[in-house]
């Protein structure tokens, strides 16, 4: 199971980004996917994710109505589309599979390499 993401970068208060995460070794209906993010100096929190099945998003209250989850199964990849980034968005966002931990969830059984997102100006 690898989880590979990208799309991380500099972008002002206001700006939008789009990370992906390829993922290799299952399928986006094998597991639970989604995102996490990581702030300088605090600890892991969920951002966004799907269930196994795909038919339910769960997003945290911060990011709801500026982050959209999407997925594209063909291509084994999910997306997390944020506009309206504040720079309390900055950190470094996971693609991750295998949520547990219920609603949002605590953790999960496998992590990407993350990607750094800074919203500065």
């Amino acid at each position: 199971v690898q989880l590979q993401a990208s799309g991380g970068g500099e972008v002002q208060p206001g700006g939008s980004l789009t990370l992906s995460c390829v993922v290799f070794g299952f399928t986006l209906d094998d597991y639970a996917v989604g995102w996490f993010r990581q702030a300088p100096g605090k600890d892991r929190e969920f951002v966004a994710g799907f269930s196994r099945s795909g038919g339910i998003t769960n997003y945290a209250d911060s990011v709801k109505g500026r982050f959209t989850i999407s997925r594209e199964n063909a291509e084994n990849t999910v997306y997390l589309q944020m506009k309206n980034l504040k720079p309390e968005d900055t950190a470094v966002y996971y693609c991750v599979a295998g949520l547990f931990g219920g609603s949002p969830p605590t953790g999960a059984n496998y992590w990407g390499q993350g990607t750094l997102v800074t919203v500065s100006s």
